[in-house]
């Protein structure tokens, strides 16, 4: 299932990354997207073991 969330979230959600984005500087709506991004890409990583 988190497998399937992190292909949907890498389609939907926009890449902070690329963007360049100060971590000191996002927003709250910007933090919550990354907390989620990672939360979901740490299970799905933890599940391929």
């Amino acid at each position: 299932m988190f497998k399937l969330l992190a292909k949907l979230n890498k389609i939907l959600l926009p890449s902070f990354t690329k963007q360049q984005l100060d971590l000191a500087k996002a927003k709250k709506w910007q933090m919550a997207i990354i907390g989620w991004r990672y939360y979901v890409t740490t299970r799905a990583l933890d599940f391929k073991k």
